[in-house]
């Protein structure tokens, strides 16, 4: 079986780690960071990092457009942290001139879990996923206040203050989550997202 080409967004962020991750999950990862580069790719991670960098980045190397366009004819992408920020159709706590890829009809809370003191770690039950609750890490995370009709629901936290929040969701060929599986040498999650590459390359 040939291994799906997944690139791993790389502008800014947790670059190395979902290159290593999606490598154990069986894919060809590679960094992409130009737009003849994400043309030789199946699928595309957004990894976690500053939204607000990777956003003004995007432009600075011509990525939005490109991005965009493969998004619009089904183009397989999962983003993480910051990666859900930009996947979202609406940010909340964003920077004015923050803008993504707006391939989720969902509205986030950019940082809504607090600072970089207030990281936590907490069990999270990914719908689809065996094996039971992810061990999951949360570094200044958004979480998902509204999802379209279209947008399935994949995860919550289910524990502690911030029970009940949405931080894993999915619409069509593409995956948002607030947490960095990438962190954890769990690989469920991106054998999950290669899986789905492979499903549509």
């Amino acid at each position: 079986m040939t291994a799906p080409v997944i690139g791993v967004l790389a502008l800014q962020g947790d670059v190395r780690e979902h290159v290593a991750a999606l490598t154990g999950a069986g894919a060809d990862a590679r960094p992409v960071r130009r737009p003849e580069e994400l043309d030789a790719v199946d699928g595309l991670v957004i990894p976690g990092g500053e939204s607000t960098t990777i956003s003004k980045l995007a432009d600075i190397f011509e990525m939005r457009e490109p991005i965009d366009k493969r998004i619009a004819v089904g183009m397989p992408v999962y983003g993480s942290c910051a990666g859900m920020i930009m996947l979202a159709t609406e940010v909340l706590d964003g920077r004015p001139d923050q803008h993504g890829f707006a391939g989720i009809e969902m509205t986030v809370r950019r940082n809504a879990f607090g600072r970089q003191v207030d990281s936590f770690e907490a069990p999270v039950t990914i719908a689809g996923v065996e094996g039971g609750p992810f061990h999951a890490v949360f570094i200044r995370a958004p979480w998902v206040e509204r999802v379209g009709a279209s947008v399935d629901v994949l995860g919550e936290v289910t524990e502690g203050p911030s029970a009940g929040r949405v931080v894993a969701v999915r619409q069509g060929n593409l995956l948002a989550t607030s947490f960095h599986p990438e962190l954890t040498g769990d690989l469920r999650l991106h054998r999950y997202f290669v899986d789905l590459v492979r499903a549509t390359a």
